[in-house]
């Protein structure tokens, strides 16, 4: 008879060699995580055994093992423990920390450049001129200046206004240069005598109109009336000038009117060069202070005096001509109307373009 204590043993012995250790009956969890925490490998399960009598009185030992179906939990719970024991050795995870970004400083916008103006104002009695700024000192210095390096006619330079081209042709040496009204040109022209023609006149004749007008009108010379009154156009011919003016919705006072001459030729003869070369800076001087956007010429010597040629009428009239950049045009004088009025009906076609051509300056 083998001792039960024996028999229990070699059954032990042959389940633990041939299913590992056993995982206790029953909910193993509290004993796996007890296991865990203390560090150690959980205890292996021992199989129970029951000795029970046999019919014949002989005992008998009964497997109680636990059935096949069993062993992969016990596998899990071993797993589970040796995770346990991993994690307490490392010891608790750290939560992931975010870097701070540091905002850069947004760049300083760069100050926009000033827009550069090409209007030149005149200046005001008694209130001095800004300083000018080396900027604009340069910009006016290269404006002035041609490809060679050499300074530009003033009176050429298609960037300057009109009235500082037709400036820059009045001598710089002539008291008309620095004045700055018409009275002042008034009172030049009535007590100076340029050429002969000055000594005989009654009457200077300057001009009048509006000084502000966008329409000058300018004629050859002054006649008998005009030099008996001081104003010009005031005969015959200047009554048919305020008609044709009418016409095309002109008052007298809306424009500005004036002469090549301001004294009257003898026997009302045509102007001769030294005349016109002697009296011509008088009306530059009206021109630049006036500040027209248009010139309408009535006469070939008007015309031609002032485009610097020696063309006939016909080739003159109907069409726009420029004049250091603004337009010109020139048509027949109303004394010629009155002597040959066959040319009233061109002089008329000339009036509707001078007309259109005006309200399209003036309106834009």
């Amino acid at each position: 008879m083998h001792h039960p204590l024996q028999t229990l043993r070699r059954v032990l012995e042959h389940e633990l060699a041939v299913y590992g250790p056993y995982v206790p009956l029953g909910d193993p969890a509290p004993a796996v995580a007890e296991a865990a925490d203390a560090g150690a490998e959980p205890a292996p399960p021992a199989a129970k055994a029951v000795v029970v009598a046999a019919d014949d009185g002989q005992a008998e030992d009964v497997d109680q093992t636990p059935p096949a179906q069993d062993i992969p939990a016990r596998r899990r719970f071993r797993a589970v423990s040796e995770e346990r024991s991993l994690l307490k050795e490392r010891g608790p995870a750290e939560p992931p920390t975010e870097q701070p970004v540091e905002a850069k400083p947004a760049a300083p916008a760069a100050p926009k450049p000033p827009p550069f103006n090409v209007q030149w104002t005149p200046p005001v009695a008694g209130r001095s001129a800004p300083a000018a700024s080396p900027a604009s000192a340069s910009v006016d210095t290269m404006a002035n200046l041609d490809l060679f390096g050499k300074e530009v006619d003033p009176s050429k330079d298609p960037s300057r206004p009109f009235w500082e081209r037709v400036h820059a042709l009045v001598p710089k040496d002539s008291p008309l240069f620095s004045m700055q009204s018409l009275e002042e040109i008034k009172a030049y022209v009535d007590n100076t005598v340029l050429v002969p023609i000055d000594e005989a006149r009654q009457h200077a004749v300057l001009g009048v109109g509006d000084p502000d007008a966008n329409l000058v009108i300018i004629g050859e010379a002054p006649g008998a009336d005009e030099d008996r009154t001081g104003e010009p156009f005031t005969g015959r011919a200047g009554q048919l000038l305020n008609k044709i003016l009418a016409a095309i919705n002109f008052a007298r006072e809306d424009v500005y009117i004036t002469n090549i001459l301001k004294s009257r030729p003898p026997n009302n003869r045509d102007p001769v060069p030294a005349e016109v070369e002697a009296h011509i800076p008088i009306l530059y001087k009206q021109l630049s202070l006036i500040k027209p956007r248009l010139i309408l010429c009535v006469g070939k010597t008007a015309g031609n005096s002032l485009l610097g040629r020696r063309s006939s009428l016909g080739a003159l009239r109907d069409k726009f001509h420029d004049y250091y950049g603004i337009p010109l045009m020139v048509t027949y004088h109303p004394a010629a109307l009155l002597r040959n009025p066959q040319w009233k009906r061109p002089t008329w076609e000339d009036m509707k373009l001078l007309r259109t051509r005006y309200d399209q300056l003036v309106n834009t």
